[in-house]
């Protein structure tokens, strides 16, 4: 009796301390295995470690709701209206012989953001709208299964299939929102068509030829779907006459979008070939531009349109299509490696870079971005930069391909913000407030709420709801600076220690209520860049700061600033559409003087309030600067092609009186100095 009741005493105190979790530290997401409720890899394609959830499952909310809405009333969702691409009246895209006076990338690619923000927003009209394009392609397709505009290349008289690649994903998406049965009929009889053209036919045209990996995408999210099995055929077909992006140290072309669209063609096709040469391709791709001209803050490179041989300065601008496409690469490489340095490039961008692409009201944007960028006005700064005209002003006609593709860039961000896994859990990939629903487990629907102001705020709060308490994986990524995070749910620290640049996987029974508490603590760091003068940038976790120089914006008539390929539709109010001129109020011209061997004694943060508009990406908004000392440097000035000069070599020498600077979060700042040379 005594041995049974010590033994009875043992079980209940052993049931009393331990813990409902099983915590661990994983460098990705493990792929033996296939989710169970989600679209995923099909054998014998590799398994994904993580698999997209259907749009619509994540709610964003916070500062990238904001942007979402700022979108949805500014040139994103107006653009339907004012641009000639977008003129329904006798449109290829919606004539069953594609044959129009309009029809080509313009309006997919304003289709591909527009559409997805009208799902996460549960917004009927631009849902509405963008059947009409949706129906009117479906509707398109030829008795041969090819849709959609009929373009014959003049350069070699071949069929050109770029823009249906654009449209493909358009088609993706609707059918995660619609389950609608005539988006898998259609794209199986458009492959069936691509089957039969000559291989010496097939993706010729420049374009078409670099960006195959966007048709061998579609072609593996078709046989994910029916398991047909000439459908790998095909994605052999496709990637033999796909441009050779496995070229070590080299590319095939270095045009920006292309780079940052296509580098990750051959991990597309590892999926199939499991090749790991053809994963490493990929990493490899992604390295090579960055040591030729990526030595500069903001996760891009300064490459203009077209990268070329010594213009390597962080004045070298980058286009909004090529940040809207890196983005929206690494969150696909994301899925196929679960390698948490794609999420880590993907924020880079997201943070530092592409918010200042457009005016604070997304009415307008610019064709280039550079890191160092002390005017945006309309003059034509070519040689300086690759293209001639007006390049660097905030238009609502900032170029035919930019206009059209920026609207993507952040519901594709929101809607990867969670990840399903093989084991049936979730994943955490990105952070913001949002709200996410998903099948987990044995078949139970959770949903998670999250709050937090990250990248401007380091804890991020989750609430977990459950009809009924159910055992399935939770996933964290531990950002690759936050080597002092912690893990607490209900309160309690986890019994393991976060790696930076790991995931935390937390297994349990979990219950409604469960609540998770993520702590990034932030510190200040700088970097770098040999191969720039040694200038230095300065982080604030994930978050790059940038010189804040007093903004004035000159208002300019749109049309007579407007690039030379800019079309309007008939009758539009042109005025309503102002274009602007951003110029320096103040000087910008600084070397760091602090002590950067001691950046907490030579930069103070300073933490202002949560702006009211929840829109943290202006100078009055920024919820955080930072306060440091400064000597100008009277021979770093504007130079001959009306840009910012090529950044002195540091240490530079400079007998001017030390000032006080601020600097603001990069995103935050349409003029900024990114790489600081370094007074001696």
């Amino acid at each position: 009796m005594r041995n049974k009741l010590a033994a009875t005493l043992i079980v209940v105190a052993h049931m009393v301390c331990a813990q409902p979790w099983e915590a661990s530290v994983v460098p990705k997401p493990a792929n033996d295995r296939m989710n169970a409720y989600y679209h995923t890899n099909q054998a014998p394609l590799v398994g994904q470690h993580l698999v997209k959830l259907p749009v619509g499952a994540v709610k964003p909310g916070g500062w990238l709701l904001k942007s979402l809405e700022l979108q949805r009333d500014g040139l994103t969702g107006q653009l339907g209206e004012i641009s000639a691409w977008l003129t329904k009246k006798n449109n290829a895209w919606l004539n069953k012989d594609g044959t129009g006076d309009w029809g080509w990338e313009e309006m997919p690619y304003w289709l591909k953001g527009y559409a997805n923000i009208g799902y996460v927003l549960n917004d009927k009209k631009m849902i509405d709208e963008a059947m009409i394009w949706i129906n009117g392609t479906l509707n398109s397709q030829r008795d041969n299964g090819d849709f959609g505009p009929y373009v014959i290349r003049k350069s070699n008289g071949k069929r050109d299939l770029w823009a249906q690649m654009l449209m493909l994903f358009v088609l993706q998406s609707y059918y995660e929102y619609s389950s609608d049965p005539r988006v898998i009929t259609h794209m199986t009889r458009y492959f069936k068509w691509q089957m039969t053209i000559p291989e010496t036919d097939f993706l010729t045209d420049y374009w078409e030829n670099s960006r195959g990996g966007d048709n061998l995408y579609s072609v593996y999210w078709l046989y994910n779907h029916t398991k047909e099995p000439w459908l790998l055929d095909l994605a052999n077909k496709v990637h033999r006459n796909t441009a050779n992006w496995r070229l070590n140290g080299w590319l095939p072309n270095w045009h920006n979008v292309n780079i940052a669209q296509c580098f990750r063609e051959p991990a597309t096709y590892y999926q199939q070939s499991k090749n790991p040469d053809d994963l490493q391709a990929s990493y490899n791709n992604q390295k090579t531009i960055r040591d030729f001209y990526g030595q500069v803050p903001g996760g891009m490179w300064g490459g203009d349109e077209n990268s070329r041989k010594g213009f390597i300065d962080p004045r070298q601008a980058v286009e909004t299509c090529g940040m809207v496409e890196q983005m929206a690469s690494d969150e696909i490489m994301m899925r196929i490696t679960g390698d948490t340095y794609w999420a880590e490039n993907a924020e880079d961008v997201a943070f530092n870079t592409f918010p200042a692409a457009f005016m604070p009201d997304y009415r307008s944007l610019r064709y280039l971005v550079a890191p160092n960028m002390v005017a945006s006005d309309s003059k034509n700064h070519n040689p300086g930069i690759d293209n001639p005209g007006p390049y660097l002003m905030m238009n609502p006609f900032s170029s035919r391909c930019c206009q059209h593709n920026h609207t993507s860039g952040w519901v594709y961000y929101a809607e990867n913000l969670w990840m399903a896994t093989p084991d049936n859990g979730l994943a955490a990939v990105f952070y913001s407030d949002s709200e996410v629903k998903a099948t987990v487990g044995d078949k139970t629907q959770v949903k998670i709420t999250t709050q937090t102001h990250y990248p401007f705020e380091d804890q991020v709060r989750m609430k977990v709801e459950l009809a009924r308490p159910a055992s399935f994986p939770l996933y964290f990524r531990i950002p690759a600076w936050a080597d002092k995070a912690k893990v607490s749910v209900n309160n309690k620290e986890i019994a393991v220690t976060p790696m930076a640049g790991q995931f935390v996987r937390i297994q349990g029974s979990w219950k409604n209520g469960d609540a998770i508490t993520l702590s990034f603590p932030m510190k200040l760091s700088a970097r770098t860049w040999e191969k720039n003068k040694n200038s230095v940038s300065i982080n604030y976790g994930p978050l790059t700061f940038s010189l804040k120089i007093a903004e004035n914006y000159v208002k300019l008539d749109s049309k007579a600033t407007a690039q030379y390929d800019s079309k309007w539709q008939d009758n539009v109010d042109q005025s309503k559409w102002p274009a602007f001129e951003i110029l320096p109020a103040g000087p910008w011209n600084y070397a760091l003087s602090g002590d950067l061997s001691n950046l907490e004694k030579a930069f103070t943060v300073v933490k202002k309030p949560w702006p009211a508009d929840n829109f943290p990406f202006t100078h009055a908004g920024a919820p955080i600067e930072l306060k440091s000392k400064g000597r100008p440097v009277p021979g770093w000035s504007i130079d001959q092609y009306g840009l910012c000069a090529e950044l002195p070599q540091s240490p530079v020498q400079t007998t001017e009186p030390e000032a006080d600077i601020t600097l603001i979060p990069m995103g935050a700042a349409r003029l900024r100095i990114s790489a600081f040379p370094v007074a001696k």
